[in-house]
């Protein structure tokens, strides 16, 4: 009896191991419990795109009144803010200075993408949905330009 109850009690062992260890370590931001922070990309100079920054925000797909990051960071200089609302709920990105002055906006969308272009110096900017009550709800974020 000692035998199988040690036989049975190697087997629950194996598999706990088994389930602690050798799994993927692909975290996507959805799996995530915190919003993943948006960072421009340079494109290659190979592409045409010159020294030009893209930062892409996007909206909650689900609706919520969130962008799926609450944090961005930028080179300085032009910057082609891309943003995407795959949601029903009418949304857009404003961008603004810490002198309250509006750098960047998007017009308001749903279901789909805008971009438009920012001159952007170093420095800590606000970014934030202008839908009325957004905003005040938490959809807003930090950008650093660096």
């Amino acid at each position: 009896m000692k035998k199988v109850v040690l036989a049975f009690a190697m087997l629950l062992a194996a598999f706990a191991l088994a389930a602690c260890g050798g799994g993927d370590d692909d975290t996507t931001a959805a799996e995530s419990s915190a919003p993943a922070e948006t960072q421009a990309e340079k494109p290659a100079e190979d592409e045409g795109a010159g020294d030009a920054n893209a930062l892409v925000f996007e909206a909650d797909p689900d609706g919520a009144l969130a962008f799926t990051s609450d944090k961005a960071t930028s080179g300085p200089g032009e910057v082609t803010v891309d943003f995407n609302n795959p949601s029903s709920v009418p949304h857009n990105v404003e961008i603004e200075g810490a002198d309250g002055e509006v750098v960047a906006e998007t017009e308001v969308i749903t279901g789909e993408s805008e971009s438009v272009t920012a001159e952007l110096e170093p420095g800590t900017y606000t970014f934030f949905c202008e839908v009325a009550g957004h905003r005040e709800a938490g959809m807003e974020g930090t950008l650093t330009v660096k």
